[in-house]
């Protein structure tokens, strides 16, 4: 498949800049790929299409204050920073990406905030045109490093929203999953779950799991090539741990049982860890998976997702699940109902 085959309209589409004060009152678009079939629920319905013995893998991530404004020394100039991800935490060691880069040298002192709250950074090295390694000059633990960054840091909304973040942002723009720091963008199909909502679904013997997947900036990074096989995906840090992947494994052995995946970072994960078994493998590594038709499954099973935007390999991952001329057909639908899409958007469950 091309990238343009990906590509429709968005102008005049519901793009909401925040999400609904209730999580789980999102609209949730359930495609039946046996059946070929469309249903309009609430996403709090979605207990109905999970049955005992299913298991539900969420992603853990948390994301965390990335976007750091500051000055360059003696000129005083402002600068933004953009953190990420950490390198070496026991030197305090930040990729980065910098503004305005071209006065941003190896060498230079930045500075971030005021008085008892300034934190001061060294530049190391540069890594791509925008790109440098920053080393944070603090002489202290690093749970005390992140807590100053979470003071001085906003959130790093996706780009195509254009409103300043706001404080709410540090809670909004989080799934009730988040436990794990280390994501610049959120695992947005976590973020129609409540508290309540899990406990109803546990109720009925489905099991949630974690995974660990930071998800990095590259996950709004535009594909640029025509041809999909010659797309490289950035890397991003995973984890699975034993526990997880032993119960995806007895799912994939009872048949019977799903193993639904929360979101395209999950489908991610643990397609990555696929021995050649067909089971799931526990572990830690480092995963630039580009999922896009035609792909074969090894252990997704029913997928929750987001309505993503043209052109991404997010739209991509879900037409291979879904049949790409199936997910094109539901999008059309979801903009003829008026859908909200992308990350405060509503919802998708493939079936």
């Amino acid at each position: 498949m091309k990238l343009t085959d990906f590509r429709y309209e968005i102008e005049g589409l519901n793009i909401p800049e925040a999400p609904l004060a209730q999580r789980d009152s999102a609209r949730l678009m359930v495609l039946n790929r046996a059946e070929q079939t469309i249903e309009h629920r609430q996403f709090s319905d979605i207990h109905e299409y999970l049955n005992e013995g299913d298991v539900v893998i969420y992603n853990n991530t948390k994301v965390f204050p990335a976007r750091l404004n500051g000055k360059k020394e003696k000129t005083e100039a402002d600068i933004e920073v953009f953190l990420l991800r950490e390198l070496q935490p026991e030197n305090m060691l930040w990729d980065v990406l910098v503004e305005p880069a071209r006065k941003i040298r190896i060498g230079n002192k930045l500075y971030f905030g005021e008085g008892d709250d300034e934190l001061m950074a060294e530049v190391v090295d540069n890594t791509t045109s925008r790109g440098r390694t920053i080393r944070f000059l603090y002489d202290g633990p690093n749970t005390e490093l992140y807590e100053k960054l979470d003071a001085l840091g906003k959130m790093p909304l996706p780009p195509y929203i254009e409103r300043e973040p706001v404080d709410e942002d540090k809670e909004r723009y989080q799934t009730v999953f988040a436990t794990e720091r280390g994501a610049v963008a959120a695992p947005t199909a976590g973020m129609h779950f409540t508290q309540e909502l899990i406990e109803k679904i546990e109720a009925k013997g489905v099991e949630f799991l974690p995974v660990t997947l930071h998800i990095g900036w590259g996950t709004f990074r535009n594909v640029e090539v025509e041809d999909l096989t010659k797309h490289r995906m950035d890397s991003e840090n995973y984890f699975i741990s034993k526990d997880t992947s032993d119960k995806i494994n007895d799912a994939l052995r009872k048949k019977k049982n799903k193993v639904v995946a929360v979101g395209t970072s999950v489908v991610r994960a643990i397609e990555t860890s696929v021995m050649a078994s067909g089971m799931s493998k526990q572990g830690t590594g480092w995963t630039d998976k580009f999922i896009y038709p035609p792909y074969q499954f090894k252990i997704t099973e029913a997928l929750i997702t987001n309505f993503h935007r043209p052109e991404s390999t997010l739209l991509m991952l879900g037409a291979a699940f879904a049949g790409y001329d199936f997910l094109m057909k539901a999008y059309e639908e979801a903009k003829e109902k008026d859908y909200r899409l992308f990350s405060f958007g509503d919802a998708m469950l493939v079936i």
